[in-house]
């Protein structure tokens, strides 16, 4: 008997399911994935991110660590993006945060949680940067939740800046890059409005959203 018994029974019932409503799905499936997006989300188990967007397997290439941070020293990050960009030819990268993230909230207020400190001083020093407009929201909550929303911008810039995504613009590949954030609370997506698709509108758009958020 397996250890996950329960597991498996649902595996099961989920492949019946699936092959009843549509006999064919796993032999297509297994002949190639072609999905044309990269979706680079949080951890959290209360983000699924096929299900999200209602995309089935083999739509969507998926990263997840901890706070949807894209760090330039992180190779398991960066080699998802390189496959995704030059091998599946992807159109589009999505960061994906979500309100509410642990990971957001334990960078701001200095949780000591050992070894993942070391990983959210990232978020921290995104904190820093935007500590003049996060210190006036008096609302510890929606102080973490705003920091989630910038947290996803400077992810989105963090993607532009690799290696990765300008060379396949220099090549003139069809590429944007999106910050999106979820609710748990509801099951919706909020586009941030930080929409780039050539190096030439990197900045442009980073300081457009920012000048929303302080309207």
């Amino acid at each position: 008997m397996h250890l996950l018994n329960d597991l498996f029974i649902r595996n099961r019932q989920w492949a019946e399911k699936i092959v009843e409503a549509d006999p064919t799905f796993f032999e297509r499936l297994s002949q190639n994935q072609r999905p044309k997006y990269l979706w680079i989300g949080c951890s959290d188990s209360r983000v699924p991110a096929n299900q999200v967007v209602g995309l089935d397997p083999g739509d969507l290439f998926v990263h997840r660590n901890v706070a949807n941070l894209v760090v330039h020293t992180d190779l398991n990050c960066l080699a998802v993006m390189q496959y995704a960009v030059e091998v599946l030819q992807v159109e589009h990268i999505i960061v994906c945060g979500h309100y509410g993230c642990g990971g957001v909230g334990a960078a701001m207020f200095h949780k000591e949680l050992g070894l993942i400190e070391n990983w959210l001083r990232n978020i921290q020093d995104v904190a820093t940067m935007h500590r003049p407009r996060l210190d006036a929201i008096e609302c510890p909550r929606e102080r973490v939740d705003h920091l989630c929303e910038l947290n996803v911008i400077e992810q989105v810039m963090n993607v532009c800046r690799t290696t990765i995504v300008r060379d396949a613009w220099r090549r003139g590949q069809t590429l944007g890059v999106h910050g999106w954030i979820y609710a748990i609370t509801d099951g919706l997506l909020k586009d941030l409005s930080v929409n780039i698709l050539s190096t030439d509108e990197m900045e442009v758009a980073y300081e457009q959203v920012l000048g929303r958020f302080a309207e």
